[in-house]
């Protein structure tokens, strides 16, 4: 019995958002694999197996989903977003590089609308431009990298989208990232806060970087950052593209 294993983006939180494809994936699939809270979007089903389990253990994850689909399963990896965006894609292909007897199985990674698109959205077109995307997390990357990330992308005048500002267990890392954008910036550059985007909980929210506080993210805030050229017209944002 030949198994498939899928990696699917389940939108930023709307199941309205999320691609018909990824639909009929799911609506095919004997197991899901993902983080405890998506795998609790999945509708369960007669013959469908859930196989929720905590975010630090990716690797974990992907090496038992692919292990069930050399079983013949029919598996879908979950993830929130794009799951190639700091997410499950990445990680199934690490382990394959350890695993050349799964490198020959159905693997298909299917897209999704990343809450940094989604944030985007509601606020208007504040990526209107060149743009880059930072984890913020140092879990998987020191400190260091991250600052050098930001000072040469500030200085480079991207516009910035940061995934992960802020959580319980790093309360300052976003008080400092806000430190070094407003030493490369200026106090005047525009910043979006967009929490929970699709859900009930939605909130959205444009200041300045001297207005800006940490206490205005945490870890489901995706946070945007203009570039010199980003501006408001009526209640949006957006960066023209004529920029730069």
């Amino acid at each position: 019995m030949t198994g498939s294993l899928t990696i699917a983006g389940l939108g930023p939180g709307s199941d309205r958002q999320v691609t018909p494809e990824v639909t009929a994936a799911i609506a095919a699939a004997t197991d899901i694999v993902g983080y405890i809270p998506y795998v609790a979007r999945i509708v369960p089903r007669p013959g469908l197996m859930l196989h929720p389990s905590d975010n630090r253990v990716e690797m974990d994850r992907a090496r038992a989903a692919l292990q069930m689909t050399a079983q013949g399963r029919h598996v879908v990896i979950v993830s929130s977003g794009d799951p190639g965006v700091f997410a499950m894609a990445a990680a199934v292909f690490e382990a394959l590089e350890d695993a050349p007897q799964w490198q020959a199985l159905d693997i298909r990674v299917l897209p999704g609308i990343t809450a940094m698109l989604a944030a985007a959205a509601r606020a208007g077109a504040p990526l209107g431009h060149d743009f880059c995307c930072i984890n913020l997390s140092d879990n998987l990357k020191p400190w260091e990298v991250i600052e050098t990330r930001l000072r040469h992308a500030a200085r480079a005048d991207f516009a910035m989208a940061f995934y992960n500002p802020r959580s319980a267990s790093r309360p300052d890392t976003f008080a400092r990232t806000l430190d070094v954008l407003r030493a490369e910036c200026g106090p005047d550059r525009l910043i979006t806060f967009a929490r929970a985007v699709s859900t009930p909980e939605e909130a959205i929210a444009t200041t300045t970087l001297a207005e800006a506080r940490p206490d205005m993210a945490d870890m489901r805030t995706v946070v945007i950052l203009g570039n010199s050229a980003t501006r408001r017209v009526g209640p949006w944002v957006y960066t023209p593209r004529r920029a730069g």
